[in-house]
């Protein structure tokens, strides 16, 4: 009873030795708006809760989205990450579990004669050879007084979760660059007919300045400038089906697959652009953005090893227990009880000369924290700036697509007046080239920026959260 008493008091005068175990670091992000910038809608609905399915209305989007989500390389690495992430968490979680092991030794010792245990071998046992045949079963159990094994627990946990984030964060990703890359397909689509369309009517025009030059009504000069406008015409076809080609491949890359055709079955001018995207509240876009929650946990994992650090400067309290056969003699081995025997001990470690290398880690193990409640902080702000950063391109890129749509119109209207000028004597073929070269570059910016409304609205998807549910 006395050695119960003086371990109870050990423990008492070890136990109030050390700092005490600092609590749970509070989310730093108190100042978050409750609006995004230039907006004043209180409503807490958001495109990013949107399923993939019902922000993409186009099925030929959603199927290369289902084969990226199946068989991008990214994603299946991200899920491996989650399976190996499950095993530790399975093996952490075993933490509060004592250890026991099997073991079954048989030695053989041959003394020397002039030794002591040569000697009495021979005076007591008769033998010159001293033999130990044990098998066992040991017991090794860690109390977990200061918490060290459930903060470990609480670290595999939190990077479990940060695993699952991850692979999010990687879907939502691959989601948007799909779909811009099929947006951009649909872009070059619509150069290729442009371009088209924009040579068969310098055909045209150079067939006309040809019939005028054997009338005499115009130099070489003007079917030279008129083929040179051609040729140049002719020049951008090849370049825009290279990169049609290299947009496939890109798009089967994300998708999985080797290099193949990608089907379309909507054209640049059949797709709408979104009018009304709601973007809701920055509180609501943090709640789901798999990145942002990601390096919250990140926060969560640092807290924990600044607890387990913490727990490593206290002692710890180990118990142990075996109990077995032992015997000097193979023959009487399994001769019980004779040959039981058991041993239980409980021991207390209290590091002396090496804790101010654990103080070290702990303080280590702190700077570690605040450095994750930084970068959590920098997420949310970058989170909050990229959505006000697109919704803002949006509505931008609406007036500025409105004003080439009126453009567009003034320009389609110079090369007919052009045309007929031209060919009543009133108008040379310079304007008439520079009234088809200005429709040109019109209708590719037309298209573009119909393709970069469609790009921001994606953007502004995932970066509300939306593209991994």
């Amino acid at each position: 009873m006395k050695s119960y008493i003086y371990s109870f008091f050990i423990i008492l005068l070890l136990g109030s030795y050390g700092c005490s175990i600092p609590k749970s670091v509070i989310n730093p992000i108190r100042d978050t708006p409750s609006q995004y910038r230039g907006l004043a809608n209180a409503d807490t609905s958001s495109i990013g809760k949107l399923p993939i399915k019902e922000f993409f209305a186009n099925q030929s989007i959603q199927q290369l989205i289902d084969s990226a989500i199946e068989k991008n390389i990214d994603l299946q690495i991200a899920v491996k990450n989650i399976d190996a992430a499950n095993l530790l968490l399975k093996r952490a979680r075993m933490g509060n579990l004592p250890q026991l092991n099997l073991q079954v030794t048989a030695n053989s010792n041959r003394p020397s004669e002039n030794s002591l245990n040569g000697i009495s071998a021979s005076q007591f046992l008769k033998t010159t050879h001293i033999e130990d045949f044990n098998a066992n079963l040991a017991l090794s159990w860690e109390a977990d007084i200061w918490g060290k094994i459930s903060r470990q627990k609480e670290a595999a946990y939190a990077t479990y979760l940060q695993t699952d984030e991850a692979k999010k964060a990687v879907q939502t990703r691959v989601v948007a660059m799909v779909a811009s890359g099929f947006y951009q397909l649909l872009l070059l689509d619509a150069q290729l007919d442009i371009a088209n369309k924009n040579l068969k009517l310098t055909d045209s025009t150079l067939k006309m300045v040809s019939k005028q030059f054997d009338a005499g009504q115009v130099t070489s000069l003007a079917v030279q400038q008129t083929e040179a406008q051609l040729l140049r015409a002719s020049q951008l076809i090849p370049q825009i089906t290279q990169a049609i080609s290299i947009q496939e491949n890109a798009l089967s890359e994300l998708t999985g697959k080797f290099p193949t055709a990608i089907e379309r079955k909507a054209t640049l001018a059949q797709l709408e652009i979104p009018t009304q995207l709601v973007v809701g509240v920055p509180a609501t876009m943090l709640a789901i953005r798999p990145d942002v929650k990601s390096v919250e946990l990140g926060l969560r994992i640092a807290d924990a090893k600044v607890g387990v650090a913490n727990a490593s400067m206290y002692p710890s309290l180990v118990i142990t227990a075996s109990g077995g056969l032992n015997s000097f003699k193979a023959s009487n081995w399994f001769n019980i009880p004779a040959s039981l025997f058991g041993i239980v001990g409980a021991g207390f470690v209290q590091p002396i000369f090496n804790r101010k290398e654990l103080k070290t880690q702990f303080e280590l193990a702190k700077v570690e924290r605040e450095k994750s409640v930084l970068s959590f902080r920098q997420s949310v702000i970058q989170a909050v700036v990229e959505v006000a950063n697109e919704q803002s391109k949006l509505e931008n890129l609406k007036k500025e697509f409105g004003i080439a749509e009126n453009r567009v119109k003034t320009l389609k209207s110079a090369v007919k007046n052009a045309d007929l000028l031209f060919k009543s004597g009133m108008a040379n073929y310079l304007e008439v080239i520079t009234a088809q070269s200005n429709l040109l570059q019109g209708e590719l910016d037309l298209a573009s920026l119909k393709t970069a409304q469609l790009n921001a609205s994606v953007e502004l998807y995932r970066a509300l959260g939306g593209g991994w549910n």
